[in-house]
């Protein structure tokens, strides 16, 4: 929004609040043509253009092959190389790990040389390390872009939220699970720098959906034991467990499960008051 690091959201998201809602209200109703809905069509479209950073051109996101392959894609142009280095870190740690992947193995996918790696990162740590800072940036459509994010009620807005991230559960399992998640869990005891820039990303997510939950606890009330980053924390936690269950199946079925539970607990958490925002 898996996160979601150099963190443009962490210490300054109370006041570039406003700059996720920039959108106009975008009510939740079923296409016409493809019969789904205004959610799962903008998270089909945020999926794909976030596969690549915004700093990459189209023409290079199309060139950069599926994560994993081992056929070098076309030459990154010139000036994207980092960029596309760090894309392709994206996609081929979030499909096969990162201590399984390797240099080689990255550049090939960016389709840049290993020499032009070099220059960029000093290490596969230094480049996982950017790359966690970049997925905080990948994860800012999700709090500029989604449908639900100009609705005036906060609760709607949570709820909102919820309802984008499930509408995103879909496809390979590598398309939609969180690269910070995914390494961290791999690296939490053994790199220290990795581990730190994966908590920061995955904090500036949380950090970044605490106002909305604050501003729904301001209107309608939760018990006294609840904060809204502790909350923010809940809703994380239950998205990086689903993304884990999801690969034990290798089917988004078990993680769309684990969401509605997610959306139940949040409206029950809220109580009565939410309750009919349950069949939006």
């Amino acid at each position: 929004m898996c996160s979601l690091c150099s963190d443009p959201f962490l210490g300054e998201v109370a006041g570039r609040s406003s700059l996720f809602r920039k959108v106009s209200k975008v009510p939740r109703r079923v296409s016409p043509v493809t019969g789904l809905t205004t959610y799962q069509l903008v998270g089909m479209s945020i999926r794909m253009t976030t596969n690549q950073p915004p700093s990459v051109p189209a023409a290079a996101a199309r060139d950069v092959p599926p994560a994993g392959g081992s056929t070098a894609g076309a030459r990154a142009p010139r000036g994207s190389a980092r960029a596309a280095l760090i894309a392709a870190a994206h996609a081929t740690v979030r499909k096969q790990g990162y201590a399984a992947t390797t240099v080689d193995q990255i550049c090939a996918a960016a389709g840049v040389t290993k020499g032009a790696f070099f220059h960029h990162f000093a290490s596969k740590e230094e480049l996982a390390v950017a790359a966690a800072e970049g997925w905080t940036e990948r994860a800012r459509p999700m709090f500029e872009l989604a449908p639900h994010v100009k609705l005036e009620d906060p609760l709607d807005r949570l709820l909102g939220h919820i309802d984008f991230r499930l509408s995103m559960l879909d496809g390979p399992t590598e398309d939609y699970t969180c690269f910070v998640g995914t390494m961290v869990q791999e690296a939490y005891a053994t790199n220290d720098r990795i581990r730190a820039a994966c908590e920061a990303s995955i904090n500036a997510y949380c950090q970044a959906l605490a106002p909305d939950i604050q501003a729904a606890m301001d209107v309608y009330g939760v018990p006294d034991d609840v904060t809204a980053l502790g909350l923010a924390q809940h809703v994380q936690s239950v998205l990086q467990g689903a993304f884990v269950l999801a690969k034990t199946t290798n089917d988004p079925a078990i993680a769309r499960g684990t969401v509605t539970h997610l959306k139940r607990y949040v409206r029950m958490l809220f109580d009565s008051e939410g309750a009919a925002r349950c069949d939006r």
